[in-house]
């Protein structure tokens, strides 16, 4: 079994409207060293396949097809093994 650790943002050409605001208060808060702030989502999938190989296969497939717009956003995976568990 795999662990995905799906990460999805913005791609840089398109203007992440909560990261500005996110900026901007953290500026007002006198944290005036931040030069930018990107806002995204975060998935934690698991998954049965054969091997890396195809579970990276099966990730990319399912996250270009549901969890991004492809126009707008952009993202990246981890994958780690992960032992079965056990349910009592």
């Amino acid at each position: 079994m795999y662990l995905a650790k799906i990460y999805v943002t913005y791609k840089p050409s398109i203007l992440d409207p909560q990261g500005e605001v996110i900026k901007s208060a953290l500026h007002r808060m006198d944290y005036a060293g931040i030069s930018q702030v990107t806002q995204g989502k975060y998935f934690e999938v698991k998954l049965n396949a054969k091997d890396v190989d195809a579970a990276t296969a099966e990730v990319e497939s399912f996250a270009t097809a549901l969890l991004i717009n492809q126009n707008t956003e952009t993202y990246r995976f981890d994958l780690s093994l992960v032992e079965d568990e056990v349910t009592l």
